[in-house]
């Protein structure tokens, strides 16, 4: 069994309400950051999982985000190793 990095990548879905970056966007925008189109806010996890290969932490990982880490109904994620 070998310890393995792997990256969560949990964001709001697209077409919901974003309010925590529409707050970013805005901020930005009178920050002077004219350029920018959108801001989305999301959450970016690195869980150290004891598994045999890297694709057993990152099923082992994407179980820990179906159960608790992501909201099914409001959030999307991916799910990788790192270095892969």
């Amino acid at each position: 069994m070998s310890a393995y990095r792997v990256a969560v990548r949990v964001m709001p879905r697209g077409e919901l309400l974003d309010p925590q970056g529409q707050a970013v966007e805005h901020a930005l925008h009178a920050l002077g950051f004219a350029a920018l189109r959108s801001a989305h806010v999301g959450k970016h996890l690195v869980l150290e999982v004891d598994a045999p290969t890297p694709e057993a932490a990152v099923d082992q990982a994407r179980a820990m985000c179906e159960r608790l880490l992501a909201n099914p109904v409001t959030e999307d994620f991916t799910v990788a190793a790192e270095g892969a």
